[in-house]
């Protein structure tokens, strides 16, 4: 695979292949489809989400924004426990899981390599096996590692009525298991190319990364017939900033620092479920603030732990 230009800290337009890898994963989608608040709010904010608002949607970025760490690494750790590939191979996936989980962002390079060697492994194997492998997986090294906050607030839209998407640079075969054992609606993710229902190796377009993703958005968001200014995204990452920029309700979830600043200085919304400070009113259901508590303790004494 090329390397990965794009996955730079600076924004830059939506390339051609951008635009495919969105509107690919988009139909993918539609086809699969049955900090702590940084500023104060004031008191009588209005109601949000808004309910019974069908034109209005969120969308949630996957790693470190709905769940901790990155699924591509977790789905390598299943692949290998089932004989995928090598040990060394599993070394590698394992220093670029630990590399994300202690940067708290995304190093292209490793994500470049993970990509790679993600589609090596699953060329020439059946969608249906990988679709059937990523049931397992989820339970096996996912599923405990979803954070409860981020949880509640897209229980907090579903609750409203509204549709709820994950966006993710992951496969969109992983991303639309991890939907469905969330209750979500559906999941726009990687598309890899597949002939007869056989892994080629190949993507469609690039990775649904960056200018990908806002691509993706905005095709599902036609299709669906969504008013993008009464929607809602989050997310960890600088790299999201052309998603989040789309719609009328940003919100910066653990944010790296470049999201941080840019957050601030647009006056989004920022919450943290990666320490153990009260959670702030931010004018949504009150289980959001439960799940921000029971996650933000959840991180504390996991980090108390490593230091003991």
């Amino acid at each position: 695979m090329a390397a990965l230009g794009w996955l730079t800290p600076r924004r830059r337009s939506a390339t051609a292949r951008s635009v495919l890898a969105g509107e690919a994963s988009a139909e993918a989608a539609r086809k699969s489809t049955t900090d702590v608040l940084d500023r104060e709010v004031p008191d009588r904010e209005p109601e949000f989400p808004v309910q019974g608002d069908e034109r209005a949607a969120a969308f949630f970025d996957l790693d470190n924004t709905v769940m901790q760490g990155a699924a591509l690494f977790h789905f390598g750790r299943g692949l290998y426990k089932r004989k995928f590939f090598e040990t060394r191979e599993l070394v590698r996936f394992a220093w670029q899981q630990a590399w994300f989980r202690l940067a708290g962002v995304e190093d292209p390079e490793h994500m470049q390599e993970a990509r790679d060697s993600a589609l090596s492994i699953v060329q020439g194997h059946r969608v249906a096996e990988l679709q059937s492998i990523g049931e397992e997986i989820y339970d096996e090294y996912m599923a405990e590692r979803i954070w409860p906050g981020t949880r509640a607030l897209a229980q907090a839209h579903l609750d409203a009525g509204q549709k709820v998407w994950l966006v993710t640079a992951a496969p969109v075969e992983i991303a639309q298991v991890i939907a469905r054992r969330l209750g979500l609606t559906g999941a726009l993710g990687t598309v890899a190319e597949s002939v007869d229902g056989v892994y080629t190796g190949k993507l469609v377009g690039e990775p649904l990364h960056g200018p990908a993703k806002a691509e993706a958005v905005r095709a599902l968001a036609a299709a669906e017939g969504l008013d993008l200014s009464r929607c809602a995204a989050y997310s960890d990452s600088h790299n999201d900033i052309p998603m989040l920029s789309l719609v009328g309700h940003p919100y910066a979830i653990n944010p790296d620092t470049k999201l941080r600043k840019h957050a601030r200085a647009m006056d989004w919304r920022l919450r943290d479920y990666r320490t153990g400070r009260k959670a702030a009113k931010v004018g949504i259901p009150a289980a959001a603030g439960v799940g921000a508590v029971a996650g933000g303790t959840a991180a504390a004494i996991a980090l108390h732990r490593r230091r003991r």
